[in-house]
């Protein structure tokens, strides 16, 4: 049974940080490209970042590079999202996402493996 487990959700204040960790089970987590997509209350799920299936490229959506950074842990079957200089406009829930032998990026449909989300709450 493959499960994605999210953890590290929570309250922030703007300017904080937060880790976030997605647990991998059921698959052969180095063989998934890994990402995170947000969604805000009334929006349509975006992407925030992804690792390739290698390990050897990441990518990031416009509005967290630079302050958000993804890693995975393929001896823990764990992906990482580092969160720092955190903005209201991060607010959402986040998902982790898995895709066999993908590249960093995709569109939502592309990923065949989700998990149930974790909240992230922003305040100004």
């Amino acid at each position: 049974q493959v499960q994605l487990v999210e953890s590290g959700g929570g309250l922030a204040q703007a300017g904080g940080s937060l880790r976030l960790s997605c647990a991998a089970s059921g698959i052969i987590f180095s063989t998934y490209a890994m990402a995170w997509f947000r969604q805000a209350s009334g929006k349509e799920r975006e992407f925030v970042a992804g690792i390739r299936w290698s390990g050897g490229s990441s990518s990031y959506a416009d509005s967290v590079n630079g302050r958000f950074t993804i890693a995975r842990d393929n001896d823990k079957n764990t992906v990482l999202l580092q969160m720092n200089s955190l903005k209201p406009g991060d607010t959402g829930i986040y998902y982790c996402a898995a895709k066999q032998y993908g590249s960093s990026r995709g569109l939502p449909t592309s990923y065949s493996k989700w998990g149930q989300g974790t909240q992230v709450t922003v305040s100004s």
